[in-house]
């Protein structure tokens, strides 16, 4: 045990010196992966050895798993990119450049030449740190294809390498034994079973470009071996405007005066108010789903109509759905401020609860629900700050009518298994020791029934998923904390929360807070990461357990 909390205590730290040396780094404006403060980032990161990373630390073994998770969020020809310059929102958008956006994160990137990556930057610190951890793990599994490809000493090109390098830049069309061999060649790279290898090729396969995962890899090995020579030093760069920007809210401040403008013009800025944090469809589904969509509400077969309108396959469906909803009292709010957050305004008076799992109401309530997309990490502090301050414009400040705050979103889980259900007591900050206990309006009970595990007890809100391994949540799990699992925006969300009715005063310190989570992985069980897949359609469930609740709770049905 005391080995266990040693290991424990050496991880923390070592995440924590992470994060100061980012941050310096931020500041300074500049730094090299393969210089002294980028070493120290790589060496840290494998000390930590993130479970999510899976084998970045076996110098043997090209991690493929952790590969495809980190591609998924950073733009489509990074690889090829030694020079990566963070930038804000700086007048790109209105240039010819054309924006890149990856597949796992709503950011947007510009391939300024073949040499230059531009990543904007709008979510806070987090988004820095999380995508220059995921830099770092491609570095480091770019210099393990380098030191496979090129020979040490001379650096001559390896045979096999050699025949990788004809197929990426002679853009060959391969015949499957053809692709057999050259995936042969591959697994030798990467220190992988040709099975393994063949697996990561298809998911990286597309219609358009049958070879893309041999592009992949020839430019990770080949921007490495650029570096290691001096011919192309790897650079990671900020622009003064971001650094003179981040921590300011003038992101979070446009998002929130655009939502209370939004109000305004529809008169219902004094009206009660209700913000639930959450995904874009399941509030509105549950409201409008069967009446947009023409059939009666029965409760056996209510889940078989969200899980259908979830399928990728029913764009038209949901289509339907969404049609009907902005005729019936949902005003959609498309983010243009740079916080990557969508918001849905729904006036409650206007709703047909007849046809819904809320049917009974004699009468329509006259609240009016802010349903607002997920934050991310830090950016959660930002947004809710000044989504809770008073409007204020040239003449007047108007206090807001806000009744309660809910929190539904998916987090790692550390007692049970996907799909498993959350109810936090209070909130954990890793690094900092702000700590935050609240009365949480959910209860375990709540969702008897379910057939779900549902624990119930503390949070930890960590500063970066990507950066936690076995020890650090073992020990949050095991010792006196007793955490159940792990997100990134709780802890965030409820010192806004406190602040704005404890300190500022404005929001009545009555209102009511709602906290619940969904477990989208179990970081501490083989093959559970989020880099393994995600939930899919077995993640329905839970969503809408916990959009009924707390629309019940709000409902008061």
């Amino acid at each position: 045990m005391i080995q266990n909390i040693t290991r424990a205590r050496l991880s923390t730290t070592a995440i924590e010196r992470l994060y100061i040396i980012m941050r310096h780094m931020f500041h300074r404006g500049t730094y090299r992966p393969t210089g002294q403060s980028g070493k120290m980032i790589q060496e840290l990161l494998l000390q930590l050895n993130p479970e999510i990373y899976g084998s970045m630390a076996d110098a043997e073994k090209v991690e493929l798993d952790g590969l495809i998770y980190v591609l998924g969020r950073l733009p489509d020809g990074i690889a090829e990119t030694p020079y990566v310059h963070f930038t804000s929102n700086e007048g790109v958008d209105f240039t010819k450049f054309k924006p890149i956006i990856p597949p796992k994160r709503r950011r947007i990137c510009y391939r300024v030449d073949e040499d230059q990556m531009n990543i904007e930057v709008t979510r806070g610190r987090s988004e820095i740190y999380d995508t220059l951890t995921h830099l770092t793990f491609l570095y480091n599994e770019s210099d393990k294809i380098r030191a496979k490809a090129f020979n040490k000493q001379t650096q001559k090109i390896s045979r096999v390498w050699q025949k990788i390098e004809e197929i990426v830049l002679e853009d060959k069309k391969l015949t499957s034994k053809e692709r057999d061999i050259a995936l042969m060649h591959l697994s030798t790279i990467l220190g992988r079973t040709f099975n393994e290898t063949q697996v990561a090729y298809k998911f990286f396969s597309q219609e358009h470009d049958k070879e893309k995962f041999f592009k992949v890899i020839y430019w990770m090995g080949q921007t490495s071996q650029q570096d290691y020579t001096g011919f192309k030093r790897r650079e990671i760069t900020f622009s003064p405007i971001l650094r003179e920007r981040i921590g300011h809210h003038i992101v979070g401040e446009k998002w929130a005066n655009h939502i209370k403008h939004t109000l305004e013009e529809n008169d219902l800025l004094h009206r009660p108010l209700h913000i639930i944090s959450a995904n874009m469809h399941s509030v509105s589904n549950m409201l409008y789903a069967f009446d947009g969509l023409g059939k009666d509400i029965q409760s056996e077969k209510e889940m078989e109509i969200y899980k259908m309108l979830s399928s990728s396959k029913n764009k038209l469906l949901r289509d339907k759905v969404s049609n009907y909803s902005n005729e019936n009292g949902l005003i959609f709010i498309p983010d243009t401020s740079g916080t990557n957050i969508d918001v849905q305004i729904i006036d409650l008076k206007k709703i047909n609860f007849k046809n819904t799992a809320f049917s009974g109401f004699s009468k329509n309530p006259d609240d009016v629900l802010i349903v607002m997309d997920y934050a991310f990490g830090e950016q959660a502090f930002e947004v809710m700050d000044e989504l809770l301050k008073p409007y204020k414009t040239k003449n007047t400040s108007a206090m807001m009518n806000f009744k309660s705050v809910s929190i539904m979103g998916k987090a790692g889980i550390l007692c049970g298994k996907k799909g498993d259900i959350m109810v936090p007591t209070s909130h954990i900050v890793e690094g900092p020791a702000d700590n935050y206990v609240f009365e949480n309006e959910l209860k375990p009970e709540d969702f008897k029934g379910s057939r779900l595990g549902v624990f119930e007890g503390p949070m930890i809100t960590v500063l970066g998923t990507s950066l936690q391994n076995k020890d650090v949540l073992e020990y949050f799990k095991n010792s006196s904390w007793k955490a159940i699992g792990l997100e990134m925006e709780g802890g965030h969300y409820q010192k806004a929360i406190q602040i704005a009715s404890k300190i500022r005063h404005h929001i009545s310190p009555d209102v009511k807070v709602m906290y619940a989570y969904y477990a989208s992985d179990n970081p501490l069980e083989t093959g559970g990461t989020l880099a393994s897949g995600g939930l899919g359609l077995t993640g329905v469930k839970p969503t809408y357990l916990i959009t009924k609740m707390i629309l019940r709770k709000i409902l008061g049905n």
